[in-house]
């Protein structure tokens, strides 16, 4: 699809969603400060995927950058550096909310990562299913160094990732990781060649819209809810998934296109 025949919808100045077909991409635009996400920018996040969790039409998120050197520096500190303590006990719900929009996403997401991803903008990606990086991408959690620790999700979703030592070590270090240490550790789950991460996110992107949108909700819900789960509680959540989707439309248009040799036509229910 060309950029002319891209639809764009703004949620305040710093939050972009771009329409390729059934994948909308997530534009974190604020690229004077790097996409450092003040409370503005988060308040427009959260709105933007309240939007996107009740669009039927989007099957994937990718969410992306517009800043060529940074996919997210994390939380705004010269605007937390201004606040009274009454002020960022105000503002907590607001970041929080930012965060768990994306993990909350009933639609698989994909991060195309380049750059810092630092803090918040960090556990943005980790907020997403898949992680899409270039060899130019530095991650980290360096929120301990400021006296403070990661708050939007990062305790909780990186040891989900790559084991509780692991990210107690980078969690506690604060340490940069580079793009090929990163890959090898599992911190992001394909790594690209410069410039190529929006692009290579878009084409997985495309590639998993062509299947159904009830399944591929339902997987994701299945995915979520059983992890950390014993086998047996797990599979109980599977099958509730399956339940959802065995008698839907969506079923019975990919038996039939199977059986008829042809591409589905997903009605989406």
């Amino acid at each position: 699809m060309t950029e002319a025949a891209v639809h764009e919808e703004r949620y305040g100045e710093f939050v972009a969603v771009r329409r390729h077909g059934h994948v909308a991409e997530f534009v974190l635009d604020r690229p004077k400060a790097m996409n450092a996400v003040s409370s503005a920018m988060a308040a427009s996040i959260g709105e933007a995927c309240a939007a996107l969790a009740a669009d039927r039409d989007a099957r994937v998120v990718v969410l992306t950058s517009s800043h060529e050197r940074a996919f997210c520096v994390g939380a705004d500190l010269k605007e937390r550096n201004s606040f009274t303590d009454a002020e960022l006990l105000r503002q907590r719900p607001v970041a929080r909310a930012a965060y768990t929009g994306v993990l909350e996403l009933p639609m698989p997401t994909i991060a195309a990562v380049h750059g810092f991803a630092l803090g918040g903008g960090f556990e943005l990606a980790l907020s997403c299913d898949l992680i899409v990086a270039d060899t130019t991408a530095v991650v980290g959690l360096p929120e301990v160094s400021v006296g403070v620790i990661p708050g939007g999700g990062g305790t909780q979703l990186l040891p989900r990732r790559v084991g509780a030592a692991r990210a107690a070590e980078l969690i506690f270090s604060a340490r940069r990781v580079e793009a090929a240490e990163a890959r090898e550790s599992g911190l992001v789950d394909q790594l690209v060649e410069a410039g190529q991460d929006r692009t290579e996110a878009l084409a997985l992107a495309a590639r998993i819209a062509a299947n159904s949108p009830v399944g591929l909700r339902a997987a994701k819900r299945a995915l979520r809810l059983g992890h950390g789960l014993d086998l047996r509680a797990g599979l109980e959540v599977e099958d509730a998934a399956w339940r959802g989707v065995a008698f839907s439309g969506d079923r019975a248009e990919g038996v039939a296109a199977f059986n008829e040799k042809r591409k589905p036509e997903w009605p989406g229910e």
